[in-house]
């Protein structure tokens, strides 16, 4: 029941630091979900929320994770770590981003702390098995693709650093900078799948 609350809590607090970001936003300009729903940050946070809220049902009805919400989890978690990383060392100070500031706190910080304990101290899962560490990867290629075509295209970038004004080379360089932590973020996920340290 404790990690099921946990998760409950956490789960509700991203999705309603979400939807206050986007009230804020819409308060002070007119919103193109195509842009606001296109950043990582958001994205990723809702995919953890909804995956902790999962995980919450699941755990108050004393059920086990299935293989496929087991792999959902990680994969969040591995995606929701390096938006901490990512923000906290290329992007905070920069202008821009999320104005209201406890939202931008727990989006940034708060979630991704919480989601690292969460994978680190939770022990209610089955080790991962190697061969599928390469599923992590799937959602950020994809969200790279489509960031880059679109800013060859209608010339909207999420991120400063993925901007193709920097030249294609600059922005490539940044694309599989970002892959590749991923990828190690998720190797580490991964081998922490078999780590125990509180259980249910």
């Amino acid at each position: 029941m404790l990690f099921a609350a946990a998760r409950a809590v956490a789960g509700v607090a991203g999705l309603v630091a979400v939807v206050a970001t986007f009230l804020d936003t819409a308060s002070r300009t007119t919103i193109n979900p195509f842009n606001f729903f296109g950043f990582f940050t958001t994205q990723s946070n809702i995919l953890t929320a909804l995956v902790f809220l999962m995980l919450a049902v699941v755990g108050f009805a004393g059920r086990t994770p299935s293989p496929a919400l087991r792999f959902a989890h990680a994969s969040v978690t591995t995606y929701i770590v390096i938006v901490g990383i990512v923000y906290n060392t290329l992007l905070v100070g920069l202008e821009g981003g999320i104005t209201l500031a406890w939202a931008n706190v727990v989006l940034h910080a708060v979630i991704p702390v919480y989601a690292a304990i969460d994978w680190v101290f939770f022990g209610d899962r089955e080790p991962l098995p190697w061969k599928s560490v390469w599923v992590v990867l799937i959602y950020p290629v994809v969200w790279l693709t489509v960031v880059i075509i679109r800013g060859a295209t209608d010339g909207w970038v999420p991120y400063p650093f993925l901007d193709p004004g920097l030249g294609y080379g600059v922005v490539a360089m940044y694309a599989i900078g970002i892959a590749v932590a991923i990828g190690v973020v998720g190797i580490g996920v991964w081998a922490l799948s078999r780590v125990r340290i509180l259980t249910p």
